[in-house]
């Protein structure tokens, strides 16, 4: 039987810089995963990863990211998805500088 479908949000890499974004309701791509559209519906989770995938003069490696429903958009339900948003862990360089460190 297959499984019920979660809550998802497109993401994928800026081709150029290399950051993490999201993919928008307005269909701009975002830094921010809490402006990411949180698609509900799994026909429209693949539409939208469709849409996605056709932008690889701007983006690489899109995929579905399990996500869910915060007080100001949309939050990860899976700490790869909150780890990979915060950047590089070598050291804290660029976002990692202003934004709250992933939940352990």
């Amino acid at each position: 039987m297959p499984r019920a479908f979660t809550p998802k949000v497109v993401t994928a890499n800026h081709l150029l810089e290399g950051d993490v974004i999201y993919l928008t309701e307005d269909d701009r791509w975002s830094r921010d995963l809490s402006e990411a559209e949180l698609i509900t519906d799994e026909a429209h989770a693949q539409v939208r990863l469709l849409d996605a995938e056709r932008q690889a003069n701007v983006i690489v490696g899109a995929y579905l990211a399990d996500a869910v429903a915060g007080e100001n958009g949309p939050e990860p339900s899976h700490f790869r998805e909150d780890f990979r948003r915060t950047g590089p862990s070598n050291y804290a360089h660029g976002k990692q500088e202003t934004s709250p460190q992933p939940r352990t």
